[in-house]
């Protein structure tokens, strides 16, 4: 099967991990992939997509040019389209996959496919908080009602839990067009094993926050905690990642010797290593899709605490981890943390429970079974349609 995936390589966030993580499990599979993304005007001087093989193992880059690009929103330039659907005439891929980035291309693919006769899936990963506690949430509210009249357009959207699916139900997304397949994750590499990091970091008990340091994220809530547990000598909490808050968050909790500021880390063998030597991780946000820093360090066997947002409540109910609500992190956390310094075996206790959770749903290699039975679907699908006309 030959896919063409439009997705983000750059800036790192988890749509980039996500279409990272899918293209190549696809290719490992046999499939050939033809990966569209954004890059600099520079990357169309020497345009490479005509010249590899239908039977490489690698993924056929086509660069779309831009005007802006971020963790949130791309705006691409005005040839970006026409690139596009000359590249899709040119390439003759079975299907469209669109990792959905915020950009306005999102909203000219349903009829971009149409009058190609291709049809299109696509992921949809913004976060959301249904319950709307916060601007954050809401903000996320009206993009979900701003892609809604898109998304009933295409043919498969695909999501991570049922309570998103609810949400796009009442903003006049069919139950048809959406298919709930939530994130997967290398069970064989992200796995328990041998870590040298508490020694690194002089560190008995070790806590974890690793992702953006963004607002969203609401990690100065964590760090309040931290300050007011005065937790003993020897527990440390390692901030893995970067962001726009980065510079503000350590003038006022950089000079605390118990926090260790790692800053964002590219190499995946140095992220596993950190999470098999975590105790504890937390992912305080106000807002989320389905985290894969969360199923990652639960893939780990870390014990994980984090909100009720998003899907991520949804994965870790039932013991498979620690749900706060998102307007009470601080003083939750407070009550919390010195648990599992006095406690050690509930750590591991519900670690093992997350890994165990991991392994029963959202194993990348079930995320793909299910992604190659809805692509043979909605091919099938568009055939039955394009035969009766």
């Amino acid at each position: 099967m030959h896919i063409a995936w439009l997705g983000k390589k750059s800036p790192a966030c988890g749509n980039v991990t996500y279409s990272r993580e899918i293209t190549n499990a696809l290719l490992d599979r046999g499939h050939r992939v033809s990966f569209m993304h954004f890059a600099p005007e520079s990357d169309h001087d020497n345009p490479d997509h005509e010249e590899l093989d239908e039977n490489s193992q690698e993924a056929q880059d086509v660069a779309l040019p831009f005007l802006y690009k971020s963790t949130i929103y791309t705006v691409p330039s005005l040839r970006a389209n026409k690139i596009l659907v000359d590249s899709l005439q040119s390439l003759k891929p079975d299907l469209i996959h669109a990792s959905l980035a915020i950009s306005p291309l999102d909203f000219r693919l349903p009829e971009i496919c149409a009058e190609l006769d291709l049809p299109l899936v696509a992921t949809f990963h913004q976060p959301f908080d249904i319950k709307r506690r916060n601007l954050a949430s809401s903000t996320q509210q009206l993009t979900y009602q701003i892609y809604a009249p898109s998304l009933a357009d295409y043919n498969q959207v695909i999501i991570f839990s049922n309570i998103q699916k609810e949400l796009l139900n009442k903003l006049g997304v069919p139950n048809t067009r959406i298919a709930i397949i939530p994130n997967g994750v290398d069970s064989d590499r992200y796995s328990p094993g041998p870590s040298n990091i508490k020694e690194e970091l002089n560190a008995d008990v070790l806590f974890l926050y690793q992702g953006r340091l963004a607002a969203e994220k609401n990690v100065e809530a964590l760090l309040k905690a931290w300050r007011k547990c005065r937790m003993p000598e020897g527990c440390k909490l390692a901030i893995v990642g970067t962001g726009p808050l980065l510079a503000g968050l350590k003038t006022f909790y950089g000079n605390d010797p118990s926090i260790v500021w790692m800053g964002y880390i590219a190499d995946e063998q140095r992220r596993i290593e950190i999470l098999r030597g975590t105790d504890v991780f937390i992912l305080p946000s106000l807002v989320e899709g389905l985290s894969l820093s969360l199923l990652e360090a639960m893939s780990c066997g870390v014990a994980c605490i984090a909100t009720d947002v998003g899907a991520d409540g949804e994965v870790i109910e039932h013991g498979a981890g620690i749900i706060l609500d998102s307007h009470k992190v601080t003083s939750q956390l407070c009550t919390l943390l010195p648990l599992f310094v006095d406690h050690p075996e509930m750590a591991k206790i519900i670690g093992i429970k997350a890994r165990q959770r991991v392994l029963e749903r959202y194993t990348l290699t079930k995320n793909i079974d299910r992604l190659e039975e809805l692509y043979e679907q909605t091919m099938s699908q568009q055939w039955v349609r394009v035969s009766a006309f």
